[in-house]
């Protein structure tokens, strides 16, 4: 194939795999490929799937057939899987889905120019071949970065290190940056670490993410500068679990030693802290985040569920009360703080007296946002094996009476906030009816709910702008700018 050659990414799941599919996209721009928002209008369309739960996979699978009729009807000539489910499953995926021109796993990421050069000219790879990934680093954590050079880390920037090959790097005092923004949002995602060490009963993420590597902190930097230098204003740390970052550099404290050097890069307004686990956080990591200017009053706190005896089985730790007084210890020092959770309904053994005690934890914990998901099969996973499953039906009745209680507190939780004070980042503005639409410090990206800032003139996205809280729908927030930011133009 000869002249310029394009490629779609097309990006499912969580904030984790954005970051990837934009260090996929800095790298293949950097190879000469021509990025296009539009998969029927590239040569090649590289789904980067997620395997998490049943229905993402389903979703993935539909976004590969969709992806895959357009080379039928679009300038589209291959389909490439790529991400967690086709790292996950890899072979089987391949068979099962002879649409896909290509399955192919993070080990061929780096070299991944070639991969769909070679697709394009006929050739087929061969499919991924899945491993435990938790068997390619030693157990010690700390033994892990001398040799996680041989391992590949998505999102960890280990694209070539020849500098005249990079389109768009960092300072030449800094590592390198590959990385492309695919969309031209005010916030980035901005990963800490890849891979899990805990052991859930339920969750195959570490199967296949592998064990927990952290990226050094001149590394993060360096990327968090070149994300302010292209007009970000919120940096949303992300990892599979935050609380462990820089355990495997020797200091677990790191973390809330890097939260003032990120605050402190110049454009950068707010800070984002997610994916906490409540066993591991420390009395320190929260007077950081409570204390650092510029790290927002948010706590993203994966508690699953709140039975002590259901989370010994789902090899967790923690009950009712011992969540509840992290929760003070949290409003203690923000005492306006937002949180989050998820939680699972239905694992095998699940007892109605254990979904009592998660129905009393929800009407205690005064939470912002609350996701409730249904229990289902993860291959290879320990409660695979359990007895006493719970049958279908009863597990979507269960999913249906926490999402009905949860939609009822969290909207009481939002009317908590009536004639508050937020600081909204604009992201949206409608450009018919001049409504102006964004995220207060309490609300995560994409699924925490955002904030509708009436009588505001002259906005821009990526504006800060003071408001109050005037009413509510639902989890959303409806607010009025104080007076000096009524004019957004004026207050730039």
């Amino acid at each position: 194939m000869s002249g310029p050659r394009s490629v779609a990414l097309v990006t499912l799941g969580c904030t984790r795999n954005e970051v990837d599919s934009e260090e996929l996209a800095g790298r293949l721009s950097a190879q000469g490929w021509t990025l296009v928002e539009d998969a029927g209008q590239a040569d090649v369309a590289v789904v980067n799937t997620c395997g998490f739960v049943e229905q993402a996979k389903k979703d993935s699978i539909d976004a590969l057939l969709e992806a895959s009729d357009l080379k039928e009807h679009g300038k589209t000539q291959a389909v490439v899987a790529v991400g967690c489910l086709a790292q996950r499953y890899g072979e089987q995926l391949a068979e099962q889905l002879p649409e896909a021109d290509a399955v192919l796993g993070f080990d061929s990421y780096a070299d991944m120019s070639s991969h769909l050069q070679g697709i394009l000219d006929g050739e087929r790879p061969a499919s991924h071949a899945p491993v435990d990934r938790r068997t390619l680093l030693p157990l010690a954590p700390a033994a892990r970065h001398t040799r996680s050079s041989g391992v590949s880390l998505p999102g960890h920037q280990q694209a070539p290190r020849a500098r005249a090959e990079l389109a768009d790097v960092a300072p030449a005092s800094g590592p390198p940056v590959v990385r492309a923004r695919l969309e031209d949002k005010p916030w980035a995602p901005l990963k800490l670490a890849s891979g899990c060490d805990r052991r859930c009963a339920f969750c195959a993420i570490p199967m296949f993410r592998g064990s927990f590597v952290s990226r050094r902190p001149e590394e993060v930097l360096a990327e968090a500068q070149w994300l302010a230098d292209r007009g970000v204003r919120e940096l949303f740390l992300v990892s599979e679990n935050t609380t462990s970052y820089g355990k495997d550099l020797g200091d677990l404290r790191l973390l809330e030693q890097l939260l003032p050097d990120l605050s402190a890069i110049g454009g950068i307004e707010r800070v984002r802290v997610s994916y906490l686990q409540p066993a591991e956080i420390r009395p320190g990591l929260l007077d950081a985040m409570a204390g650092t200017p510029g790290v927002v009053p948010y706590f993203d706190i994966s508690f699953q569920h709140a039975s002590g005896p259901l989370l010994r089985s789902m090899r967790r730790f923690g009950d009712r009360e011992s969540f509840l007084g992290l929760l003070r210890q949290v409003r203690d020092r923000l005492p306006e703080a937002g949180v989050r959770t998820n939680v699972i309904v239905g694992l095998p053994g699940e007892t109605e007296q254990d979904l009592h005690e998660l129905e009393a934890f929800l009407g205690e914990a005064r939470l912002d946002v609350v996701g409730v998901f249904g229990y289902s099969d993860e291959d290879g996973t320990e409660a695979e094996g359990y007895a006493d499953k719970l049958d279908e039906h009863t597990i979507q009745e269960r999913v249906a009476r926490l999402s009905a209680l949860v939609e009822e507190l969290t909207a009481q939780r939002a009317s908590e906030r009536v004639g508050s004070q937020v600081c909204v980042l604009v992201e949206e503005i409608d450009p018919d009816t001049g409504a102006v639409v964004g995220r207060a410090e309490q609300q995560g990206p994409d699924v925490d709910g955002s904030t509708t800032v009436l009588g505001l003139r002259g906005a821009s996205v990526g504006d800060l702008v003071r408001a109050v809280v005037v009413d509510t729908d639902g989890v959303d927030l409806v607010a009025r700018p104080v007076p000096e930011h009524r004019d957004a133009a004026a207050a730039r």
